[in-house]
């Protein structure tokens, strides 16, 4: 890796010798399917951090990018390094990096802002103007390597393990979106028990949720849904689901939706069972546009309505991080599957069979 003197990064001694090319697992060609490549070791600037990749989580968007779906053809311009949710040791830095050093354990933040538009000058730089994404936008992190902004940078407690640590970026969805709804001592629903919709339940558990309901297209996700603190679950292809919810809540339904699956269907039904007066937290992304009953389902019950886009930075960081800590939520039962970055294609066909929760690709 050449870089002019001035930006010549600080290496550790372990890895003073950093190799010239790496492996990372790309979107080659606007089509179906991923690759791996040899590609050069990122280059950094004064103000980067060049980290060693150890473990990346899967993500629904990786699988939308891997089916090359009409959201990915939209968004994604190959070829690209994917991969957004991970946790690895510090190589090296840039000569005006402070903070960190080599050799320490971080994660990072892949929602990358330019720090001067409306929203990131008034503390919501998660909703940035000019928001650029890891493995969508840019280079991400299912790679050995990946160069990373200072200010993304999240140092890890000694504490976390390691597995935990790779998807910090998913659990921040699920902080951010329990926090913004505000579900102490209320009611919630939480439609979608994919693995964002699982961490919802521990979550809001931990958050002092009065009840917490599940719903879920696979009998097997509502049985883990279950051992995470759901007290009750609905399979949603019983047509009668919304109307049961409301019996187990006096009639009135729920005092909080929590969406998480992105279905047209259950962004629907989430709301119809909303209590009038309820919050609605949406974070499932459609694949495609939606028609709603705007009027019954949102104004005349005079519902409050978020869309919750990845974590507020860095709000959520230190939230999920005591929250791991204390203790008070458990993310091992959702990490069902660890596999080598060599077996993409198998964690692919995993998710998209749905027989696994989390996937966490090895890279060590």
């Amino acid at each position: 890796m050449v870089l002019p003197t001035r930006e010549r990064p600080r290496a550790a001694s372990a890895e003073r010798q950093l190799p010239a090319h790496m492996t990372a697992l790309r979107k080659i060609a606007p089509q179906p399917g991923f690759a791996l490549a040899e590609i050069p070791l990122p280059q950094i600037g004064p103000g980067d951090v060049l980290i060693r990749v150890q473990m990346a989580g899967i993500c629904g968007t990786d699988l939308h990018i891997y089916e090359w779906d009409r959201w990915a053809q939209r968004r994604v311009h190959p070829p690209l390094t994917v991969g957004h949710e991970f946790m690895g040791t510090i190589a090296a830095v840039g000569s005006d990096v402070r903070e960190f050093a080599a050799g320490e354990r971080v994660s990072a933040e892949g929602h990358i802002a330019c720090r001067v538009c409306l929203p990131c000058r008034t503390g919501d730089a998660h909703i940035c103007r000019n928001l650029s994404v890891i493995g969508v936008d840019r280079d991400g992190a299912f790679a050995q390597y990946i160069a990373m902004p200072q200010q993304n940078v999240w140092k890890l407690d000694r504490s976390i393990p390691d597995q935990y640590a790779a998807i910090f970026d998913p659990l921040g969805n699920a902080v951010h979106s329990v926090m913004a709804a505000g579900v102490s001592a209320k009611s919630v629903a939480i439609t979608g028990a994919g693995s964002i919709g699982l961490m919802a339940i521990s979550v809001a558990r931990a958050a002092g949720a009065s009840t917490i309901f599940a719903i879920d297209i696979r009998p097997e996700k509502l049985e883990l849904a279950k051992s995470l603190g759901a007290d009750e679950t609905f399979l949603a292809s019983d047509a009668g689901w919304v109307d049961k919810m409301r019996a187990r809540t006096d009639g009135d339904g729920v005092d909080v939706l929590l969406e998480m699956s992105g279905s047209a269907a259950a962004i629907e039904q989430g709301l119809a069972a909303l209590r009038n007066g309820g919050r609605a937290a949406l974070l499932g992304l459609p694949q495609e546009k939606i028609n709603l009953d705007i009027g019954e389902l949102i104004i005349f019950k005079g519902l409050s309505v978020l869309g919750i886009h990845g974590r507020r930075m860095f709000e959520t960081w230190y939230q999920m991080q005591k929250m791991v800590k204390s203790g008070r939520i458990d993310l091992k039962p959702i990490i069902s599957h660890t596999l080598p970055l060599e077996a993409f294609d198998q964690a692919f066909d995993l998710l998209k069979s749905g027989t696994a929760a989390k996937i966490i690709l090895d890279l060590r």
